[in-house]
């Protein structure tokens, strides 16, 4: 047994060495790169952390383990304490004398949770009564006007509200941001706003435009008998006008000299199939007009109406917006990536599909080989050639049948380093708007310290070193950077980490993304940052209003982490309700990798009923 302890003491000594060694190595590094570098506990603890998982610890683990001592699996925010304790348990059962670590810089258990603590509530607030982890919603523009709304999100458990400006327009930011904070101070609940940066999101850009269609489908049971008619809602006009209220579908232009349509009416119609059907004037507000539908109705523009009773009551619908054309592509499909701007099209005897990228300069940086993907994974292609129109595309992967590919989907280029800056010309132009709303930055596609210092600086720029910044890890070059990104701005600005598993799924394939976002908890522990779970959190539920078994434990094992974060939704404030219960219950449970194990309450009446 002695000879099996002093081996492992020996071991555990050569491992504390490297950590020392390599703390000291990569400091003076650090130090000669950046004179400015500032002393926090997280830099000396995330270079203890990366000399640690540096080298394959499974069999010293497994040694530890049949010793009774810890096996250094949840050190991450107290490496070489962890280290050291275990040494000197070591030594003392060996009755050799204790170890001198005077000369090192060793942060115990309790001042690394600690730090973790300090700095989430630096960034984030405190969190709700009851509940350790902060809840992030995405604000909609669509609901801006409804106070109510943002009162029952802030009562319902959020206390993060994210504003995506990839969306909406900077007057949209303001009246979000205006509603949040008046609900905060209405509901004595506090609220932090994150303005989320759209950064180089690269995305599919514009297709032909095609005549718009209305579809109406009344809801019917499984033997096909009317349930719930259809609805529509149109403005009665004798003019055309350009179509600007808030959900109206379309104009129902009366001819010269007809009357308005009655409550109650009957209007007849031939719709784009030239089928007769029958629309109800079900409700009149002013000039809009709700119409019901119990057949389903194909509407497009021109096709003709007019009153069962009275004759004279006609028209045409009009105003209906036009719509793109989206591209069918099913495998071994060629798929032309323009390198110039400008609507795509669909193929044409012997020329490929087409379609333009909203950054075109990147199409040329494609090699043969490189895989893309589209729609958020949905379509898979790799590049065949380049040629001077753009590079062209065989696709590799669809769903069964093949997709559509719409304007303004997602591109991704996997394991390719773009040569972009920090930030775009619209992230810039968007920092002078959202500065003075918000309290939290998300900096979208950082990929190195370069970037977080480009961010960093624009910031200083515009005098907004007080915010707090998100480095939103999304690609695959971000997470095999995201030490560096981390060192950049560690001790310098309020910052955590947002594990963005939407994009990085498709960067890092779905079989990693497990793996993937394990990897970036524990480095975000070890530099004692807080993190922001997000992406398809109970989805279902914020979008549809039900819940799926998978999205129950996926929305749990988020407790491991600062901050969930919701998408917006119809169901939002149900979706909070639903993540407050579970994220409460959970932890009781589970602390970052610690399982807690508090008591079961059938763990002594089984015994009992047992005797």
């Amino acid at each position: 047994m002695n000879k099996a302890w002093q081996d492992l003491q020996e071991a555990l000594g050569g491992l504390h060495t490297r950590i020392v060694q390599s703390e000291a190595t990569q400091l003076t590094l650090l130090e000669q790169q950046d004179p400015s570098l500032p002393w926090h506990p997280g830099i000396r603890n995330m270079l203890h952390y990366l000399a640690l998982r540096s080298v394959d610890l499974r069999p010293l683990q497994d040694a530890l383990s049949d010793t009774g001592l810890s096996s250094l699996g949840r050190a991450e925010s107290h490496v070489l304490d962890s280290v050291q304790c275990t040494l000197q348990i070591l030594r003392a059962a060996l009755q050799m004398p204790p170890a001198d670590f005077s000369g090192t810089t060793a942060i115990t258990r309790e001042q690394g949770q600690q730090a973790l603590t300090n700095n989430t509530l630096a960034l984030l607030g405190s969190p709700p009564h009851q509940r350790n982890t902060h809840i992030m919603v995405t604000l909609s523009g669509d609901r801006v006007d409804d106070s109510d709304f943002f009162r029952n999100l802030l009562t319902a458990g959020m206390n993060i509200a994210r504003i995506n400006c990839a969306h909406d327009d900077p007057a949209i930011w303001q009246r979000l941001a205006e509603q949040v904070r008046t609900a905060s101070r209405d509901t004595g609940h506090p609220c932090r706003i994150l303005a989320d940066l759209a950064g180089h999101k690269i995305r599919t850009g514009p297709l032909p435009e095609v005549s718009g269609v209305i579809h109406l489908s009344p809801e019917r049971d499984r033997l096909g008998r009317l349930q719930t008619p259809a609805q529509m809602t149109v403005l009665a006009c004798h003019k055309e006008i350009a179509l600007s209220p808030a959900g109206i579908d379309c104009l129902l232009l009366m001819a010269s000299g007809s009357a308005m349509p009655q409550q109650g009416e009957d209007l007849l119609c031939h719709d784009a199939r030239g089928k007769e059907r029958v629309l109800v004037v079900e409700r009149i507000e002013g000039q809009i007009i709700t119409l019901q539908a119990m057949q389903g109705c194909y509407f497009t523009a021109g096709n003709p109406w007019q009153s069962r009773r009275r004759r004279h009551v006609q028209g045409h619908f009009v105003g209906i917006p036009q719509s793109a054309l989206p591209l069918h592509l099913e495998v071994d499909d060629q798929l032309l990536l323009q390198s110039q701007p400008g609507p795509g099209a669909p193929a044409q005897k012997s020329r490929p599909a087409r379609i333009a990228c909203t950054l075109p300069e990147v199409v040329a940086q494609l090699p043969v080989g490189q895989a893309v993907w589209m729609d958020d994974g949905k379509i898979a292609a790799m590049v065949m050639e380049q040629g001077p129109e753009g590079a062209l595309l065989r696709i590799t992967k669809t769903k069964p049948g093949g997709a559509r590919l719409q304007a303004g989907r997602g591109l991704n280029f996997p394991g390719l380093a773009l040569n972009l800056p920090a930030l775009s010309a619209k992230d810039l132009e968007d920092l002078d708007t959202i500065i003075p709303l918000a309290d939290l930055i998300g900096f979208s596609f950082v990929e190195s310290a370069e970037h977080m210092r480009g961010m960093l600086e624009a910031l200083r720029q515009r005098q907004g070193e007080h915010l707090g910044v998100i480095a939103k890890i999304e690609t695959a070059g971000s997470f095999h950077k995201l030490p560096e990104i981390l060192l950049a701005a560690l001790g310098r600005q309020p910052m955590g980490v947002m594990i963005a598993r939407g994009d990085l799924a498709v960067e890092v394939g779905p079989e990693r993304l497990a793996e993937v976002q394990e990897e970036i908890l524990w480095l975000a522990e070890a530099a004692h940052l807080p993190v922001i779970w997000a992406t398809q959190v109970l989805e279902q539920l914020t979008k549809k209003g039900v819940i799926s078994r998978p999205e129950f434990t996926d929305a749990a094992m988020g407790v491991r982490a600062e901050c969930v974060m919701l998408n917006k939704g119809p169901y939002a404030v149900e979706a909070v309700h639903t993540l407050n219960d579970i994220l409460i219950r959970m932890q009781a449970h589970q602390h970052k990798k610690f399982s807690r194990l508090r008591a079961l309450h059938w763990g002594a009446s089984t015994v009992s009923a047992s005797q």
